[in-house]
């Protein structure tokens, strides 16, 4: 097996090496997204429930400790905006927005790499191809057309290359699409629920307030 891969690389001449490289980078991309972007990994249930429970201004500490017991993009976000829970709404809401740009960041790390791939794949499978014809081109030259078996050399690594960077590119395109369509829905679904929280906070506020007021 390993020696067929060896000779298959082998025939597609140096470019087959950059080629074998990004496809393992791109592979290894999309399990690591796999892993990191399924839903209940980013929109952790427990958060959410915590949420959709608070009922007063008492309750915030316990959706904080429940945030602390969770790492990730969501729970961060939730967290900075109830830690800031003293600061007027508009504040809470840049404070939110710039915690956030950060986490979409991470959210949506390595994406970029992923279409770096998928663009350059298959124009280094066409370089090869250029190398390939080149290759020919020079056997005619110097031996004339009576050597194919040189000259199929030459087509036979124009042609390997060309379909090892359609190959690689052409998978990596869809699941680029696929995990940064994902991604920014996750990212939709925490701004929703961010959102929520924020409201409930001006209103906890405002029902603080009023009781102090009708107490003086």
């Amino acid at each position: 097996m390993l020696d067929s891969v060896i000779g298959f690389l082998s025939k597609g001449g140096f470019m087959m090496y950059p080629l074998l490289l990004s496809s393992i980078i791109g592979l290894s991309i999309m399990i690591e997204k796999m892993i990191t972007l399924r839903r209940k990994k980013v929109i952790i249930p427990e958060i959410v429930n915590v949420l959709d429970n608070i009922k007063n201004y008492e309750d915030i500490d316990l959706a904080i400790s429940i945030c602390n017991k969770h790492k990730g993009s969501f729970a961060n976000i939730i967290k900075v905006g109830l830690n800031n829970k003293e600061l007027p709404k508009e504040e809470i809401k840049e404070v939110l927005n710039d915690n956030g740009r950060q986490e979409v960041y991470t959210l949506e790390k390595g994406l970029s790499i992923l279409e770096t791939i998928a663009v350059i794949s298959p124009l280094m499978g066409l370089l090869g191809t250029v190398i390939g014809i080149l290759k020919v081109f020079d056997v005619i030259q110097t031996k004339g057309m009576g050597q194919a078996n040189l000259m199929a050399g030459g087509i036979s690594e124009a042609l390997i290359t060309t379909i090892a960077g359609l190959i690689i590119g052409i998978p990596s395109l869809i699941i680029y699409n696929y995990y940064t369509n994902k991604a920014e829905g996750l990212i939709l679904e925490i701004e929703k629920y961010s959102s929520s929280m924020l409201r409930k906070i001006a209103t906890f506020k405002e029902k603080k307030e009023g009781t102090k007021h009708n107490a003086v």
